[in-house]
């Protein structure tokens, strides 16, 4: 019955407080040392919180080591400022309600600070850990292939463990060193610090219709308006007659689109009616998961040369996790999504042709021949056996082909233009140049195959080659040759998804969430209960 009522008061007396500022300091045990009593956790300090699992209880292990089992906590002054830090997390888009603290009461027995000590650690080293690499598990939400030859993410006894060790007397410092310092990320928690605060505005939601084009009159313009109006779109005069799209309107609406990722026609239609009736809500939802995905992408964005975000269908030239450079981009189509991953860009096909994939061969080409069989020599197209030789197409059966490659032939009609770079993946994905130009104007930029088509292929080129690199590749090209060109060093690649993000203007863009990714990740964020300690 002791030993019962011994492990209630322990029980009691852990419960984490609000606020540690009601702690008092205490003055350090003579020879402590809590290295052995980590391996007693659950009986020495029950109860333990969820997130204390094997991998905590590593890190924990080593700090302790590290500290030759002293304990870090009998300075009142530094837990005060960690609960501080604890609480700053909300503008990370983290509960700070998951790290917390135990209060140590003026009498407590040794075995009692030394549990606090211990737990205090544990929460701090958690934080850290979520704070650098994300609380979730990216590889269940949102898994990103990783070619064999890149770099994996360093541990967190390389990244996390020094810096938890070197501050524990000023934690503020410990938390800005793990706070990725990718500038969009940087910018984000910014944006979402400003927004988390404040109420939510409210808008009730447009109803569809046909498109309302400038100039028109609709009965659901003043809606239109009251909804621009209530984020600060709407700006100058109004039209006289309240159903009238007046250009007042139509450019509060272009304000709306192009930060929304959509064609900034003035044009009220189908997706931007989508967009617009988005609760605030869901908007900072957004921004929220955002924060948790680049914290995912931090180490791989900070060390990318060419970056592409496929829910903005945008390519990046990035030079130590800065933006340098950007363009527009076309990426796949949903039922053909663009694979997310990171790699290394280590060659080009210089006038390429074009083996059509066996998804595009089964689902679009096949069917087109047996309709016509003269689309093969309108699109320059040969067929080929296994073997590389080229066939007779009247000599075939369409309607069972057998085992034959199709093959469009290099020139100005080839779907890969004039330029591919290459990379290794599963996917059989890469980037490259396009005919197809106009459709670099649409929005949302979603026609490919799973490929990433490049609108200023030649500028990108320009910006990852040196000049001699790049005037030899424009003379091979020039050629009209097909030819491969290795790169004299291969360039980091990220092909990643975000949908919220803060350009260097300081102006917040939302892009639409293409593949439907958001939700789960929003779901996550509100169930999860557990810590996201192994296989970062």
């Amino acid at each position: 019955m002791l030993i019962k009522k011994r492990t209630l008061y322990l029980i009691v007396a852990l419960m984490p407080l609000p606020l540690v500022s009601h702690a008092v300091t205490l003055p350090p045990i003579d020879g402590a040392d809590l290295r052995p009593m980590i391996q007693t956790l659950a009986s020495s300090c029950a109860p333990l919180p969820k997130s204390l699992d094997e991998s905590a209880i590593n890190l924990l292990t080593m700090f302790y080591e590290r500290r030759q089992g002293q304990p870090a906590w009998s300075n009142e002054a530094s837990t005060q400022a960690l609960q501080q830090q604890m609480n700053q997390l909300a503008d990370d888009g983290l509960q700070p309600t998951d790290y917390p603290l135990p209060s140590v009461p003026l009498n407590a027995s040794v075995n009692l600070r030394d549990c606090a000590d211990l737990l205090t650690s544990h929460a701090y080293l958690r934080a850290l850990q979520d704070l650098r690499y994300g609380r979730l598990y990216s590889r269940q939400l949102e898994p990103l292939w990783r070619a064999p030859e890149v770099n994996m993410r360093p541990a967190a006894e390389v990244t996390i463990l020094p810096i938890a060790l070197a501050n524990t007397e000023q934690p503020e410092h410990a938390f800005s060193a793990a706070r990725p310092q990718l500038e969009q990320y940087q910018r984000l928690r910014v944006a979402y610090a400003a927004q988390r605060t404040q109420p939510l505005a409210q808008w009730q939601p447009i109803p569809g219709g046909p498109l309302l084009r400038p100039g028109a009159f609709d009965p659901r313009v003043p809606a239109l308006r009251e909804r621009l109006n209530a984020e600060g779109y709407t700006t100058g005069e109004l039209a006289e007659t309240a159903n009238q799209f007046d250009p007042g309107t139509v450019s509060a609406l272009q304000i709306f689109q192009s930060r929304h990722g959509l064609q900034d026609d003035g044009v009220l239609g189908p997706a931007s009616i989508n967009e617009l009736n988005v609760s605030a809500l869901t908007r900072r939802d957004q921004l929220r998961i955002n924060l948790e995905r680049l914290r995912w992408l931090a180490y791989d964005l900070e060390h990318a040369v060419v970056a592409i975000n496929v829910a903005g269908a945008e390519v990046m030239i990035m030079q130590d996790g800065s933006e340098v450079w950007r363009s527009r981009t076309q990426v796949g189509r949903e039922s053909r999504k663009t694979p997310l991953l990171v790699s290394r860009i280590n060659r080009l096909t210089l006038n390429p042709t074009w083996t059509v994939p066996p998804t595009i061969w089964r689902e679009d080409k096949l069917p087109a021949i047996r309709n016509d069989i003269g689309y093969l020599a309108r699109h320059q197209m040969n067929v080929y056996d296994r073997q590389g030789n080229r066939l007779d197409p009247y000599s075939i059966d369409w309607s069972s082909p057998g085992g034959v490659m199709l093959r469009q032939e290099a020139g100005v009609n080839n779907p890969l233009g004039r330029v591919v770079l290459r990379f290794d993946n599963p996917f059989a994905v890469y980037l490259h140049d396009t005919p197809s130009q106009s459709l670099f104007n649409k929005s949302p930029r979603v026609f490919s195959s799973g490929c990433v088509r490049v609108e200023a292929i030649q500028t990108l080129l320009s910006k990852i080659l040196d000049s001699d690199h790049y005037d030899t590749v424009q003379a091979r090209i020039a050629k009209g040759r097909t030819s491969q060109y290795r790169l004299p060093e291969s360039l980091p690649l990220v092909i990643a998804y975000w949908t919220a993000e803060v350009g260097d203007d300081g102006v917040l863009r939302y892009l639409p969430d293409m593949y439907g990714n958001d939700p789960a990740l929003v779901r996550a964020q509100l169930t999860s209960q557990k810590p996201n300690l192994a296989g970062r």
